[in-house]
């Protein structure tokens, strides 16, 4: 699953599309097929973007 996650950069806020309720993440980092993020609910989370598609949120 490469969709969105491919213009994913550090900075940018998404959400995990099966935990809803880990809130609005922060990419920490976007390595390859890895994706850092942290969630203000459970902490760094690596994320296998070949698995997850992340949603990102471009509202403010």
């Amino acid at each position: 699953m490469t969709n969105l996650n491919a213009i994913l950069a550090p900075g940018m806020i998404v959400r995990h599309p099966n935990f809803p309720e880990w809130g609005r993440g922060q990419v920490q980092s976007s390595i390859g097929t890895k994706i850092t993020v942290n969630f203000p609910e459970v902490g760094k989370v690596v994320i296998d973007a070949t698995r997850i598609a992340l949603v990102p949120l471009f509202d403010p």
